[in-house]
């Protein structure tokens, strides 16, 4: 759906879900692949090995690399070797083989799509745009327990409530017994974000400011505030990567230039994060799905 084409545009630089994407980045977490950015080193990789064994009846091209994608899962180690073979088979089976992007999906929706969604439910979101932003966040911080979290986000920016806050959004959430306007805690939630970006509390993601460097995922969130991009229907006008006005549209790609992947999230954000959070993912939301189905 659109919500998932607009991190799509601050993780590739285009809409589209790169199943096939397989790269080392030397950034502490192994090899980094598909749509998610799915790694070696921080244990959702084997996450989406298994799903894909699982529907293969465990006999496939990825098989003989079990052994030594569990023990760097399990380690939580960047290392490669052995691991020589793995991007090309990552990258043909990503291209064309639907179980394996059938894993990937699995995956996504399990370790941050639901997760993330659960947290708007909780919060009573009822805006395409306030729930997107509840995903984007969960790919790029975790939907764990650390400072960082999406979680952690949510309780700072409602700890700024103390008093009711209208709007005009015509949604109004119950924030610490206050009636806050929907959008105007969505606002508070992205002034948050972003000061976390610029400096983040644990020590994993403050390597280097690359997370300073992102501050355009929440400034496209903002342009799409002003414009009024409430609930998406069939299109939501967005800032791409470059801070250039661009229209999101299901099963549309957008032509902008490609850049590097954004490998900016937490260390560990993935599979052990969630499951101390959250335990096993439920099969059923509290709330239909609110997102345009692609």
């Amino acid at each position: 759906d659109i919500a998932l084409r607009i991190t799509n545009v601050y993780e590739n630089g285009d809409t589209e879900f790169h199943y096939d994407y397989c790269e080392d980045l030397k950034d502490g977490r192994g090899i980094t692949t598909g749509i998610s950015g799915y790694c070696t080193g921080t244990g959702d990789a084997w996450e989406v090995i298994q799903e894909y064994h699982k529907l293969t009846g465990g006999n496939d091209d990825f098989t003989p690399m079990d052994k030594t994608l569990k023990k760097y899962s399990d380690s939580e180690s960047d290392s490669t070797v052995g691991l020589e073979n793995y991007c090309d088979v990552w990258t043909k089976l990503g291209k064309s083989d639907t179980k394996f992007q059938q894993a990937q999906d699995i995956v996504r929706n399990k370790l941050y799509y639901l997760p993330s969604q659960k947290y708007a439910d909780d919060l009573g979101l009822r805006l395409d745009i306030s729930r997107a932003q509840m995903y984007d966040t969960g790919i790029q911080h975790g939907t764990g327990e650390d400072a960082d979290s999406l979680g952690a986000l949510i309780n700072d920016a409602n700890a700024e409530f103390t008093q009711d806050s209208p709007g005009d959004s015509k949604s109004t959430l119950s924030i610490n017994g206050n009636q806050v306007d929907e959008i105007v805690w969505l606002n508070m939630f992205i002034k948050v974000r972003e000061d976390d970006l610029k400096n983040p509390k644990e020590e994993d993601n403050q390597g280097g400011g690359y997370w300073a460097q992102t501050t355009y995922r929440t400034k496209s969130y903002t342009y799409a505030i002003e414009q009024g991009e409430f609930m998406f229907k069939n299109s939501v006008k967005i800032l791409d990567n470059d801070g250039n006005p661009i229209t999101v549209t299901c099963n549309t790609s957008t032509s902008q230039r490609r850049r590097r992947r954004d490998r900016t999230r937490p260390r560990f954000s993935g599979h052990r994060a969630l499951v101390k959070s959250f335990g096993p993912p439920k099969s059923r939301r509290q709330r239909p799905q609110r997102f345009v189905e692609l």
